[in-house]
């Protein structure tokens, strides 16, 4: 018999995608899709399961489906339908908790995977310049998504530790993007005016959801070897780019603010449908983060089939115009910034 694959977070477009993909694999007998709420979307020739991953429930299914592939998806860092930001956290930690508390109960449990992001590493001035899989960050996330995402993974370590049978692997996304990216980040380069933090400027790193889609498929596989799909990595396409150069790709004009005031910013931006605005998204705002992913190519053996400029470049297409054309933007930052130098030097 093949493999009984169940994912969470079904019922979002990513999540979707993943076990319509996961379904057409060779090896794979059943999916059985979950969440709490129906999908509206098509998810192949799975079996949808309606459940909470935050009540015990969860574990009934796991046995009555005999599943020995788990693959979590249903950690996310912006709200299915009406949820708020307190539904997204419950279900991200508390959901978690009871996933793996499940199981740890299965003896038919042999392999996990779980998504996580590169959001783990915080954002800090004194941050290096590339992190690693094993790089301490400076000072942990305090809040938001990010916070989330630490807790999950600590959830994840006592898990292996606990059923060092089961082959365990955490993949740590950075800003995913693509036509139908549903993630904090997405949301504020929605915005059609890009409020920015005076003085900095950004390095970005973006992974497309098609990349996603096809690196959760190998992880969840067999291994080639031991190694070969256990452990934690860093998911993200080739290159960085600015946040400067995002508006600019984008025609989107940006407004930077005082750092002092950006707080207030992100309370604003809240009101009008941004998530997770939080202190440490404002923090990826103004000092950025770039991973290695070398062991993403050399122990996981996945190569992206887009950079992060192609990546945000599929996202910007779905955007449509910005408020003004992007070379416009472009020769009015230019000029501005010429105008700054000269007026700095002549100063000097």
């Amino acid at each position: 018999m093949g493999k009984v694959v169940l994912v969470t977070g079904a019922a979002r477009q990513l999540g979707g995608r993943f076990v319509r993909r996961v379904g057409r694999a060779p090896g794979v007998d059943r999916v059985i899709a979950v969440d709490a709420v129906p999908p509206e979307h098509d998810l192949g020739g799975a079996e949808f399961v309606r459940v909470d991953i935050r009540r015990p429930a969860i574990g009934r299914v796991l046995a009555e489906h005999a599943v020995d592939t788990v693959v979590h998806m249903d950690v996310t860092g912006t709200p299915l339908g009406t949820g708020g930001r307190t539904a997204v956290k419950e279900t991200n930690v508390i959901g978690t908790m009871q996933l793996l508390g499940a199981c740890q109960k299965s003896p038919a449990v042999r392999r996990l995977v779980v998504k996580s992001s590169t959001s783990v590493y915080g954002s800090a001035p004194r941050d290096p310049a590339v992190f690693t899989e094993t790089t301490v960050p400076k000072s942990l996330p305090s809040g938001g998504f990010a916070k989330d995402t630490v807790e999950v993974e600590g959830y994840v370590r006592g898990f292996a530790r606990r059923r060092p049978d089961v082959a365990v692997c955490v993949l740590r996304f950075a800003n995913i993007l693509g036509a139908s990216a549903d993630s904090p980040l997405a949301e504020y380069l929605s915005l059609p005016v890009l409020p920015t933090v005076f003085g900095y400027d950004p390095r970005l790193q973006f992974v497309h959801e098609d990349d996603v889609v096809e690196v959760l498929l190998l992880a969840s596989d067999e291994p080639r070897r031991a190694t070969l799909n256990s452990g934690t990595f860093n998911v993200a396409g080739d290159g960085v780019l600015l946040l400067s150069q995002c508006s600019r790709r984008l025609g989107r004009p940006t407004v930077p603010v005082p750092l002092p005031a950006v707080n207030w910013v992100g309370t604003a931006l809240r009101t009008v449908g941004v998530s997770d605005f939080s202190p440490e998204q404002i923090r990826l705002l103004t000092h950025g983060r770039v991973v290695s992913t070398v062991q993403m190519r050399e122990t996981l053996g996945f190569e992206p089939a887009y950079t992060t400029a192609e990546a945000f470049a599929d996202f910007a297409r779905g955007q449509g115009d910005g408020l003004l054309p992007p070379e416009t933007v472009a020769r009015t930052v230019d000029r501005l910034s010429t105008l700054v130098s000269k007026e700095l030097i002549r100063h000097g």
